[in-house]
């Protein structure tokens, strides 16, 4: 399993037209093969940035078969313009502990 992680700053007073607009374009990422399940957060000290988290069943998922996909281009026209600046998106695996920490 890959976890997207994407910071996503939003033009002030942008924020119900983005969150309108992502509850469209969330059902787009969530037809793609290897999608998983994602969630979308609103910062409380600051209310126009968002945490997207997207699980993938691997990272090609999101680079190749989301990101080249002509979804992308439907998820890209619904949400890219309320980015302000563009954000970065980095991936992580989940660490895996063996021994049992709750002695």
């Amino acid at each position: 399993m890959v976890l997207e992680h994407a910071l996503l700053k939003i033009i002030p007073g942008q924020q119900h037209d983005f969150e309108k607009a992502f509850s469209q374009a969330q059902s787009i990422i969530a037809g793609i093969k290897g999608y998983r399940k994602h969630s979308l957060s609103r910062c409380i000290e600051m209310p126009n940035t968002y945490l997207l988290l997207v699980e993938w069943e691997c990272l090609e998922d999101h680079t190749h078969g989301f990101r080249l996909s002509p979804e992308y281009q439907q998820w890209k026209i619904l949400l890219h313009h309320f980015y302000t600046p563009f954000p970065e998106v980095i991936h992580f695996n989940q660490v895996n502990f063996t021994e049992d920490f709750a002695h």
